[in-house]
């Protein structure tokens, strides 16, 4: 039997214009909460998908909208063509991550992208009060747009996976300069709430102004679902008899 080939990621372009501009990156990631912030980005303000990403080794998917196909892995640019975005329905797992950074900057290398913005939502610890957008900027990038906002930095900890891939190569020079943005999020997703940080954050640092109000009214109605889920979880665990019982544990809504 013949060895599994090496995983690759290969960029694909269908335009001749010149993409410049920041890159603009959602992954798809626990809580989903970069991945729908871009969507909503591309979906509202117009962007014109003008290529994909093709993973070869790995196991692929092929998401579906109203019953046409879609690559998994997709780019976009502004209709003035002065932002990129790069939007992943696929995961890419963290031992990926070296082979999936070769492909984007082989391809980033025959542009005139000049910065990467990355959003990666984590879900770690928090309390209620500490929803927030938090930053890891090269020097270049942290002068370049973070001075004069309100963006905190992030105390500390480590990125991993893509983010910390592109992150490791723009410290050495190997790509553009790079901010990581991370917020907490709440699997399994979508966190809507970490959605819509993300999408102030476009307007502050980046001057995006994007109409956030059907995003909103959705994650009020998953709100307002959930307590009531929870409400009826705990009215059945009152009921006498119930501990005696025996349910499946779904902790989908916490």
């Amino acid at each position: 039997m013949a060895p599994a080939p090496d995983p690759t990621y290969e960029v694909s372009v269908s335009t001749d214009d010149p993409l410049a501009g920041p890159l603009l990156v959602g992954l798809s990631n626990v809580g989903l909460a970069g991945l729908t912030a871009v969507d909503h980005l591309v979906t509202h303000l117009e962007f014109d998908q003008v290529g994909h990403v093709r993973s070869r080794g790995l196991p692929d998917i092929t998401p579906v909208e109203d019953g046409e196909p879609r690559h998994p892995m997709r780019l976009y640019t502004s209709p003035a063509g002065d932002y990129c975005v790069l939007l992943s329905e696929l995961f890419v797992p963290v031992w990926a991550a070296d082979v999936f950074a070769d492909g984007l900057l082989e391809w980033i290398d025959a542009t005139e992208i000049d910065e990467l913005a990355v959003f990666h939502g984590i879900p770690y610890p928090h309390g209620p009060e500490e929803h927030d957008v938090f930053s890891v900027a090269t020097p270049e990038y942290r002068e370049r747009r973070l001075g004069g906002t309100d963006v905190s930095p992030a105390s500390g900890g480590v990125l991993d996976g893509v983010a910390g891939e592109l992150t490791a190569r723009s410290l050495e020079g190997e790509a553009p300069p790079l901010g990581a943005y991370i917020t907490p999020t709440h699997p399994p997703g979508p966190d809507l709430g970490a959605a819509l940080r993300y999408l102030g954050l476009l307007e502050t640092v980046y001057g995006l102004e994007i109409d956030d109000e059907q995003l909103r009214e959705h994650a009020a109605e998953l709100q307002r679902y959930f307590a009531e889920l929870a409400d009826r979880m705990e009215a059945l665990e009152s009921q006498e008899g119930i501990a005696n019982q025996s349910f499946p544990e779904d902790r989908m809504f916490m």
